[in-house]
């Protein structure tokens, strides 16, 4: 039994690879990028700038893995959530966020997450396996493809994906090789010609490929912060045993950034743990020298973990203080909390047989 090669694995250059190991020109693997993420290709028959021994050749040789019938949940915000059956039987999650002027989807990089942050209820899953880029890459295309088949009057915002988040389930800097290879599909012109300035990969601080991910691409860097001292952040997000405060800094300030660009700090507020003004001064403190912004978010409580939101004056006091201190902050609005879609609450859920489908 051949075992077929999975042509959304490949980035250009490895499409050029293969169809030379095929004895074919290196053209070929630009022309069968230029199909692959079209909008309805599903077969290699269609790609009709192919000679048609060749297109037969790759019906016996390769395949273009696409997810079948995603479970669709619709909030009353407008967020919606996609959960995709992978051939092996996981699910991961997604959530499309629209706003008039943009789509912006979280997306998934591993089934499961080993981080074990302790206010995430991804954690509850446990690590199970990463994603290939091909997972990756059919969130943006199946979601892609639901925007554009959604009846007009019913779009918030554009009829495609705009921006792009690394902030669903996994973490994204504990697949380095796949979440690269996939960030160089999705920014191929001759692929789904997504801007570098777009994405935006999230971390909880994996320091050993943070540097990595800033020589090899120029997405925008996200890091989950959500304590300003050891011991809070300790309690929070295990992984600052292995990769204490002054490390994450310091590796924050030694990344490779691009002119103009700043890390996004992000941090979630959790009543009487991280919220206070003594705590909103020390952040001001520690990020000094790092060309960075933040994003206060407001904690989605989740059954049977322990944490409490922060009241929304408590929250405005905290940014003002940050602000006072001469960072540009924002607070992040919760979106598809009735869906259990939004920030820390993505994790595979047996969805019921009445649950919408598209």
């Amino acid at each position: 039994m051949i075992v077929k090669t999975d042509l959304r694995n490949l980035t250009q250059d490895e499409l050029v690879q293969y169809v030379e190991s095929l004895d074919q020109p290196a053209f070929r693997g630009r022309q069968i990028m230029s199909w692959l993420y079209r909008p309805g290709i599903t077969e290699f028959s269609q790609m009709t700038d192919l000679a048609k021994v060749f297109r037969a050749c790759l019906t016996e040789n390769a395949r273009m893995y696409r997810f079948q019938d995603p479970v669709i949940q619709r909030s009353s915000d407008g967020c919606v959530k996609f959960a995709f059956t992978l051939e092996d039987g996981k699910v991961i999650e997604s959530v499309l966020i629209p706003e008039p002027d943009r789509n912006t989807l979280c997306i998934s990089s591993q089934v499961g997450c080993a981080m074990n942050c302790s206010f995430c209820l991804t954690a509850t899953m446990g690590f199970i396996r990463n994603l290939n880029p091909s997972e990756i890459v059919n969130q943006v295309c199946s979601v892609s493809d639901f925007l554009l088949n959604e009846p007009k009057g019913k779009l918030i915002g554009p009829d495609r994906v705009t921006n792009l988040v690394f902030m669903g389930m996994g973490e994204p800097l504990n697949n380095i090789d796949n979440l690269i290879k996939s960030i160089s599909i999705l920014t191929e012109p001759r692929g789904l010609d997504m801007t570098n300035r777009r994405i935006t990969v999230s971390t909880c601080g994996i320091v050993k490929n943070m540097n990595r991910l800033g020589l090899e691409t120029d997405v925008n860097l996200a890091i989950s912060l959500h304590g300003v001292d050891d011991e809070t952040r300790d309690q929070l997000m295990p992984v600052n045993n292995r990769y204490p405060l002054s490390v994450l800094l310091q590796a924050c300030r030694d990344y490779p950034l691009a002119k103009r660009k700043r890390i996004m700090f992000e941090y979630i507020l959790l009543k009487g743990i991280n919220d206070s003004d003594e705590h909103a001064h020390e952040l001001v403190r520690i990020l000094r020298g790092i060309p960075c912004k933040v994003n206060l978010l407001q904690y989605n409580e989740s059954p049977g973990l322990p944490y409490k939101t922060t009241s929304r004056n408590r929250i405005y006091a905290f940014q003002n203080i940050v602000r006072d201190g001469g960072y540009s902050v924002f607070i992040r609005s919760s979106r598809g909390e009735d869906i259990s879609a939004a920030c820390g609450q993505l994790a595979k859920q047996t969805q019921e047989p009445n649950d919408a489908r598209s």
